[in-house]
């Protein structure tokens, strides 16, 4: 088992109007569900007295947060290989292959990046449940890039708060299908559930606030390749973005087309990468800036586009 946590949270004035959830996830650097859980089971309270999710924050007064102990996971560590980017005492930066799922969840209970990373790692913390030890954010298990990693209490708290400030920048490389238009670009549409479809996300009124932009990098026949950066970070986000504006991924079964999906020759995969991430260090505040570059998988391809295009311009 962790150890409990204890967390003192001051009430600015400016804090007055703000839903109790979301200032104290803010505050604390925890996700809004897990604080949801811990406020519907008694573990907030103000001057001794136990404070609800519809409680009036009141300025000047002081709540007191507590993070029970994390029990004891039963996911077994495994020696799969991981390609670790940048580690300290603090963090650890890996840049995940296509295929490797993330975390455990039915249907994977073992060979996730979770095992690995408790075979890498001898210690996680528990960050909203003892599944995803470490976890500060995820990638789609056919998404390959970078993912960071927190090994302790401090870093923890410290990259949640970032990302929920947006201050974690993360910069995808991603082929589309078509000419993309402008050079630079900025999708703001809603993302939830399909209606027609619940495994499947997409723009849907009501759904939830969703950023993404984007730069073009290179140019070929029939494809663009970009820089996406992420604002939000909604499921599927990028794919649903980038389908909506009709230039879906190459690779991609889900959300693609006939064409799209099958994508230029030799790709075997989604054609989306985690290829940079910048952030500031949890311990001493420098700005980390990481990148992984292309794996060969997709070089491959993006290379033999390239050929055709010197050959088409000569």
């Amino acid at each position: 088992m962790s150890e409990r946590r204890l967390i003192d949270l001051p009430i600015p004035p400016e804090a007055a109007r703000q839903r109790v959830d979301r200032f104290v996830a803010d505050r604390a650097g925890l996700s809004r569900t897990f604080v949801q859980r811990l406020i519907s089971g008694g573990h907030l309270t103000m001057d001794g007295q136990v404070v609800r999710a519809s409680s009036t924050l009141t300025p000047g007064g002081v709540l007191h947060l507590e993070i029970p102990p994390v029990a004891e996971t039963t996911l077994n560590a495994e020696d799969i290989p991981i390609t670790v980017v940048y580690e300290d005492e603090d963090i650890v930066v890996v840049n995940k292959p296509a295929g490797l799922v993330v975390h455990p969840a039915p249907g994977h209970a073992t060979g996730t990046l979770v095992n690995a990373l408790l075979h890498h790692v001898e210690e996680l913390p528990g960050i909203a449940g003892v599944a995803r030890p470490g976890l500060v954010h995820r990638l789609d298990k056919d998404t390959s890039g970078l993912l960071i990693v927190a090994k302790g209490d401090l870093a923890q708290s410290s990259l949640m708060a970032q990302l929920k400030a947006r201050r974690v920048k993360k910069t995808y490389l991603a082929l589309v299908q078509g000419a993309v238009a402008a050079e630079v670009g900025r999708i703001e549409a809603p993302i939830g559930r399909d209606p027609l479809e619940r495994k499947r996300m997409a723009v849907v009124a009501g759904g939830r606030e969703a950023t993404t932009g984007y730069r073009v990098r290179e140019r070929f026949a029939g494809w663009t390749l970009l820089e996406v950066d992420l604002v939000t970070g909604r499921t599927h986000q990028i794919r649903v973005h980038l389908t909506e504006i009709h230039h879906p991924i190459a690779g991609d079964p889900t959300y693609g087309n006939g064409t799209s999906r099958r994508g230029p020759e030799g790709l075997t995969r989604l054609f989306l990468h985690a290829w940079r991430v910048s952030f500031t260090h949890p311990r001493d505040g420098r700005l980390m800036r990481l990148e992984a570059e292309l794996p060969p998988e997709l070089l491959a391809p993006l290379d033999a586009l390239r050929l055709a295009s010197s050959r088409s311009e000569g």
